[in-house]
C-alpha cells in the first residue's frame, strides 16, 4: 500500500500505527506516554494514535501499572536503586502517580534501610570514618535514590559493630 493510499484509508492508518508500535514494543515494555511520543514523532495523526493505544491496551501490550511494577523490581534488584530515584524515573516516563505509588509501596523503610546498607557495604569495603568518606558515602546513596534520612541511618548502621 502506498503512502497516498494509507493517508486516505483510516484502517490502513491504524494498521500502520500498530505496526510502528509493535516494532517499538519489541525491544522492551513501554509506557502509554512513550508509545504516544513515538507515534507522534513518526507523524501519526492524533485520532489514530488514540485508537492504536486503545487497541494495544486492550490486547495487553500496554499496561502502565505492570510497567511500573516490573521497572521497580528490576531497578531494585539489578541496580539497587532507592524509591526516590525509581519514582523520578517512572514519573518521567509518563506513569501515573497512583501506579508509581502502588509499585513502590511493596518496600517499607526497614527494607529501604537494608538495601541501602547492602549497597553501601558493596561500594565501600571499609567503614567510612573520615568526614570526607562519610560525605562520599552519603552522596553515593542519595544518587542511588535513597532518602537522606535513610542514607544517614545506613552510614551510622555500617559504622556500628
Amino acid at each position: 500500500m502506498t503512502t497516498a493510499e494509507r493517508a486516505i484509508d483510516p484502517e490502513a492508518r491504524l494498521q500502520h500505527a500498530l505496526d510502528l508500535s509493535y516494532r517499538y514494543l519489541g525491544f522492551r515494555d513501554r509506557t502509554v506516554a512513550e508509545v504516544r511520543r513515538h507515534l507522534e514523532a513518526k507523524r501519526v495523526e492524533p485520532d489514530t494514535i488514540d485508537r492504536a493505544v486503545a487497541e494495544l491496551s486492550e490486547l495487553g501490550y500496554l499496561d502502565d501499572a505492570r510497567f511500573a511494577q516490573r521497572f521497580t523490581e528490576d531497578r531494585r534488584t539489578l541496580d539497587v536503586w532507592g524509591n526516590e530515584r525509581i519514582e523520578r524515573k517512572l514519573l518521567g516516563a509518563g506513569v501515573a502517580p497512583e501506579h508509581v505509588a502502588a509499585a513502590l509501596g511493596s518496600r517499607t523503610d526497614g527494607g529501604e534501610l537494608e538495601a541501602a546498607l547492602t549497597v553501601l557495604k558493596r561500594r565501600f569495603r571499609v567503614v567510612p570514618e573520615t568526614d570526607r568518606d562519610r560525605d562520599r558515602a552519603l552522596g553515593f546513596l542519595v544518587r542511588k535514590g535513597y532518602e537522606l534520612e535513610i542514607a544517614y541511618d545506613a552510614i551510622r548502621a555500617y559504622g556500628r559493630p
